[in-house]
């Protein structure tokens, strides 16, 4: 197994994708690459942590290519947009993702070079060495599954697995 730490935006979005991704077998939310040592939802949704809302997702690379899932993280929201995803705003929205090892640096920034060429502006995600992955809160985890009809679902995760979809449906569960 393999695990990739992925910021996107709100990490419920990028939670919704991978939990319906074959192959991959565990999804967690939570926060990293900031300075305060306990953080919690309300003091990252501040700013003042330095944390960005990040997905840890562990899949098997028997049944998916490691190039997929970051294909799929860079079709999923806007890297080009700097501390944004949409209304989010902030720091702890930015896109980043966060390494373990120099090999895992190279893989994600061959995959930001490749999605480079599906974006018109230049992509801005942050690649750095991973710190401590803090877990977010149980209400944060599967939050999609748990709420579909709650409206951050329907309005702005729900138009992002269609868009998935019409890129990567042999890899997605309905």
């Amino acid at each position: 197994m393999k695990t990739y730490v992925l910021g996107g935006g709100c990490f419920w979005c990028l939670d919704a994708l991978y939990q319906k991704t074959r192959g991959v077998t565990e999804v967690v939310s939570g926060y990293t690459g900031g300075q305060t040592p306990h953080p919690d939802y309300d003091s990252v949704c501040s700013g003042a942590t330095g944390h960005a809302e990040v997905v840890a997702v562990t899949f098997d690379e028997d049944i998916i290519p490691g190039d997929v899932i970051l294909d799929m993280f860079f079709i999923s929201h806007d890297p080009t947009t700097l501390n944004r995803q949409g209304y989010d705003v902030g720091t702890q929205y930015r896109s980043s993702m966060f390494y373990k090892n120099d090999a895992e640096r190279e893989e994600f920034e061959k995959a930001r070079d490749r999605a480079q060429e599906h974006w018109e502006n230049p992509i801005v995600t942050e690649i750095s060495p991973l710190p401590a992955f803090h877990v977010a809160e149980d209400v944060h985890q599967d939050f999609y599954a748990k709420h579909p009809e709650q409206g951050y679902c329907q309005v702005i995760i729900n138009p992002k697995l269609a868009k998935a979809r019409k890129y990567y449906a042999e890899w997605l569960d309905n």
